[in-house]
């Protein structure tokens, strides 16, 4: 009898564990087909989001001697003659990386006129070659000089996308060569097989710094209708790191090149989807690892954060909103939660509005009801 007491037990322990095991198969197989719908709905996001034309700007003036130290301006469609119309500065994403330039967020900074805006659509210099190990301190230098490749340039991988998906053909409405026909959102792994890094340290961040120095005397030459003094920084992806760095300038360490003695003359911010914790963003591998190569890689990413992680920057008193999609894959939402949560316990207020059934790219896409949730966000903080 107790042999088949223990036979019976073990035929139900059997049992047990090959439903528990059915069940697991099931689970994965649900949370396989999850990511897969994700991965198709994200791909068709960006797809939209690239698939509008360029659009040229009104005037463009350099605010440095190399070729990406450039603004292009954009003059509101239908301006009031009476009043002056606030500035939009937009700093393009891209995970830092050559490849993706400006040019792909010109429909959305073309949106933004169309809503009553100027614009100040910022370029600056971004990763090339993987340069040789950084020797020395942190600031101000990077070992080695890097060399400029031409604006927006398009990627050696060739077939590999702004967020290493794949290009999905390319973008329409820009020229060849430009980042948007390689795709340009927020860039994923390429800078890790091979392709460009991510920023180039410190000249990133010079040219971020010297950019908004220079522009209330470049938007008086170039929109003089635009009032520099109601102006919003928003940025898209790793433009929106650097919206949210350049409001924190005057927090920055003393001995950073970059540090200002007050904060900037801003209405607000307005970071969409956000790289705007480094090292949330490096524990789910955000772009590639874009935060770490950005600041020069392992050797450095520790002693460099204090001078450029927006989330050890606060509380900046500088009205913030952070807009990010519920369903983003490429910049997870856990990233801009943690950078109000850290703002919250900074004794600061960060606005954070989070869009359901919104990935990342719908919040530059001129025909998203995305696009439209951000242009009122901006309006709340300009006028």
């Amino acid at each position: 009898m107790q042999d088949d007491a223990a036979s019976r037990d073990g035929a139900d322990a059997a049992a047990q564990q090959g439903a528990g095991a059915q069940r697991d198969r099931a689970t994965e197989r649900e949370a396989a087909a999850r990511r897969e719908a994700a991965a198709e709905r994200d791909a068709a996001e960006e797809a939209s989001a690239f698939s509008h034309p360029a659009v040229e700007p009104d005037v463009t003036m350099a605010y440095g001697d190399h070729p990406d130290q450039v603004i292009d301006f954009y003059a509101p469609r239908e301006p009031d003659p009476a009043v002056l119309t606030p500035l939009v500065v937009v700093l393009h994403g891209g995970a830092w990386r050559a490849p993706y330039d400006r040019r792909h967020i010109t429909p959305f900074a073309d949106f933004l006129t169309r809503r009553g805006f100027a614009v100040a659509n910022v370029e600056y210099r971004r990763g090339e070659a993987p340069a040789p190990a950084p020797e020395g301190p942190a600031i101000p230098a990077q070992g080695g000089p890097a060399a400029p490749g031409p604006n927006g340039a398009a990627s050696s991988e060739g077939a590999a996308g702004a967020d290493g998906r794949g290009d999905d053909g390319a973008r329409e409405g820009s020229d060849a060569g430009d980042a948007s026909a390689a795709g340009a959102g927020s860039a994923g792994s390429t800078g890790s097989t091979g392709g460009p890094v991510a920023g180039r340290w410190p000249d990133t961040f010079d040219d971020v710094a010297a950019a908004l120095d220079a522009l209330p005397a470049l938007v008086r030459a170039a929109l003089p209708q635009a009032d520099p003094r109601r102006m919003v920084v928003t940025g898209h992806s790793a433009g929106g790191h650097l919206a949210l760095w350049v409001a924190a300038r005057h927090l920055l360490p003393a001995d950073a090149p970059w540090h200002t003695d007050r904060p900037a003359a801003l209405r607000g911010v307005v970071a969409l989807a956000p790289i705007a914790d480094f090292e949330v963003a490096e524990e789910l591998d955000v772009c590639g690892g874009a935060s770490r190569q950005l600041l020069g890689g392992e050797a450095t990413f520790a002693e460099r954060l204090p001078y450029a992680d927006p989330v050890r920057l606060l509380p900046t008193g500088i009205a913030t909103t952070l807009v990010q999609g519920r369903s983003d894959i490429v910049v997870p939402q856990a990233v801009a939660e943690s950078y109000a949560d850290a703002a919250a316990k900074a004794g600061e207020v960060v606005g954070l509005t989070l869009l359901e059934d919104v990935g990342h790219f719908p919040l530059i896409d001129p025909a998203a009801d995305a696009c439209a949730v951000v242009a009122e966000e901006i309006a709340q903080l300009a006028w």
